[in-house]
């Protein structure tokens, strides 16, 4: 009985730190799956001007999120992303982005005739449709859009890939 024992004893510390170890993996936020959905939201890869400036710190053990992760823009200048999650675990980290030299410009973020979304955004509400970019431009510049069936161009301003935002009122 006691063989018996120690037989089943050591089986379960052969399997268990395996087990353990996945079980602990998928209890944390992938720290490239971060890195994946700030390049995508800021349209620069890590270490490109207007991209991460490095990738998120590996030993950071985030809660796993239940909901999507949040992204959006933090301090004045887009000098940074929040990412964050909602629950069950709440948290929050800032990713810090590479800025051109003051001589230097962004890359474009939105090139002229690309098919771009526009945004109407006012007080409680947000219109969205399709549109052509009339310029390049980098996230935070104003540029000429023309909606889709109209053949006149507005004025609106880039907030990331593919997205130009023009405020209502």
């Amino acid at each position: 009985m006691r063989y018996l024992f120690q037989a089943c004893l050591g089986a379960s510390l052969l399997t268990s730190p395996t087990t353990s170890l996945a079980a602990r993996d998928a209890q944390f936020e992938d720290p490239a799956k971060i890195d994946r959905l700030v390049a995508s939201f800021v349209g620069h890869k890590i270490g490109a001007i207007g991209g991460a400036k490095n990738p998120v710190d590996t030993r950071l053990r985030l809660a796993a999120c239940s909901e999507p992760l949040a992204l959006d823009w933090y301090g004045t200048g887009r000098r940074s992303v929040a990412v964050s999650c909602a629950g069950p675990s709440r948290w929050r980290i800032f990713v810090n982005l590479l800025q051109a030299a003051p001589s230097e410009k962004l890359p474009p973020s939105v090139l002229r005739g690309e098919v771009v979304t526009i945004a109407i955004e006012g007080r409680g509400f947000t219109v969205q449709q399709q549109g052509e970019a009339m310029e390049p431009g980098a996230i935070g510049e104003w540029i000429k859009v023309r909606v889709s069936r109209k053949k006149g161009a507005v004025r609106g301003k880039i907030t990331r890939p593919g997205l130009v935002v023009i405020p209502a009122g």
